[in-house]
């Protein structure tokens, strides 16, 4: 990633009217389309929402670039053995609590960029029904060069575990490390620098877009404030010569040449756009008095579905944060839940699994599968002094949905899954006194 020393402008703001462009007076004023766009560009129109949508649920974004992204061959088909898509691409499993050790990033005699290293782990929904979301496990050896990728199922939420990014997207260009994460929506062209061997989560998001959730009676500010996200400032890419262009398309890869860059936008206005955020931005809102709240109150993006309050799928983050509850057990309790729970550790120690669960690592507890703190977590938390203490440098995070996951063969049959999982609550013994 040898462009990465340049240091990135941003804009800052979730969903807001940005505009922005690389050369002076490239960017109409007044209006949309004039007759002759100024600088012999094109202007380009590209919508994340129905047209018909309401106000303020419309997501659109003009581009002014210096050919319109039409100008492109046709596609073939591109086999990929481990990208799957919707439900019906898993396999039959268990109703088991299912964890993953980390998979290492396969080394330079086997090279993979972002679009070969994609193996997907879970899945449910249909990308056609617009409903449910994949999650993806990305290894990472070198750059996308002269290649990009643009998904028309979904929008790609990135997680990057080890290792740093570089995003260049048609909008311009944004930098990411572990603790950080980048929104890519749907439709969006764009490709994946690495600095080294990398290991990235990735949320591929076929429902309603990601929005922030509401915050009811916590108030106007809390959780992951709307400033802290950036957009980036445009910045078309110099020079010719060819690009793959890589089309993800009704559960298929599709590849095409093309004899100039898909990122020669050099102007852009609008709200459709790649995001970056810092987690470490987050707002952490807790129990200051007893009991340990639900999960929801970690909750970074939403993606609605048609029954209100019941997500299709949630991001959702444990960060640093200070424990303080009185007469209570401060990890999570056991439970079942309607909501199905993929999670992935960046760095640190998860407090409710301090040994099997390793960074880089994944663990599934799908709808009503029992869960909780493994034998060894319980025992120290029942018998820890109830002072106030810090759970500093972690981060675990989960993809939660209504729709029930579905694993994959990979998931199933790579090798990396903890046969031995379910044994980490088998020493939870019945101590009950009549």
């Amino acid at each position: 990633m040898s462009e990465a020393t340049t240091t990135l402008n941003y804009q800052s703001g979730f969903g807001n009217q940005f505009a922005t462009e690389a050369v002076a007076g490239a960017l109409p004023q007044g209006r949309n389309s004039p007759q002759q766009v100024a600088l012999g560009l094109y202007a380009e129109l590209i919508s994340g929402s129905a047209f018909t949508a309401p106000r303020h649920e419309n997501r659109r974004t003009w581009v002014y670039r210096r050919q319109p992204s039409v100008v492109t061959g046709g596609f073939e088909p591109l086999p990929h053995a481990y990208w799957k898509t919707g439900a019906k691409e898993g396999v039959n499993a268990p109703p088991n609590p299912m964890r993953w050790h980390p998979v290492p990033v396969p080394g330079d005699d086997q090279p993979s960029d972002f679009i070969d290293g994609i193996r997907t782990v879970v899945v449910n929904g249909d990308a056609d029904a617009q409903s449910g979301m994949a999650a993806h496990l990305v290894l990472v050896n070198r750059s996308m060069e002269r290649r990009a990728l643009v998904n028309a199922d979904g929008e790609m939420l990135l997680v990057p575990q080890q290792g740093s990014i570089r995003v260049t997207t048609e909008l311009g260009v944004l930098d990411a490390a572990p603790g950080q994460i980048v929104l890519v929506p749907r439709g969006i062209v764009f490709k994946v620098a690495v600095d080294g061997p990398t290991r990235l989560y990735v949320c591929e998001n076929y429902g309603a877009p990601f929005r922030l959730p509401e915050l009811g009676p916590i108030g106007s500010n809390g959780l992951a404030n709307p400033r802290d996200f950036q957009a980036p400032v445009a910045a078309h890419e110099p020079g010719s010569g060819g690009y793959e262009v890589v089309r993800k398309y009704a559960g298929q890869l599709w590849r095409t040449r093309q004899a100039h860059t898909p990122f020669n936008v050099v102007a852009w206005h609008g709200n459709l756009t790649p995001l970056r955020y810092d987690t470490a931005h987050f707002m952490v809102i807790g129990s200051i008095s007893f009991d340990h709240p639900d999960p929801s109150i970690f909750t970074v993006l939403t993606s609605p579905s048609d029954t209100p309050g019941t997500a299709n799928c949630d991001f959702v983050i444990f960060p640093p944060r200070w424990m303080v509850a009185e007469d209570t057990f401060r990890p999570p309790w056991y439970h079942r839940n309607l909501m199905s729970e993929f999670m992935g550790l960046v760095y640190g120690q998860y407090d409710a699994k301090p040994e099997g669960f390793k960074p880089g690592g994944m663990s599934l507890h799908n709808c009503m599968v029992p869960h909780g703190p493994d034998a060894e977590a319980f025992d120290k938390a029942s018998n820890a002094p109830l002072q106030p203490h810090k759970l500093d440098h972690t981060l675990a995070f989960m993809f939660e949905s209504r729709w029930r996951f579905v694993p994959t063969d990979f998931a199933m049959n790579g090798g990396a899954l903890d046969a031995n999982y379910p044994q980490c609550w088998a020493a939870l013994d019945d101590k009950f006194k009549d």
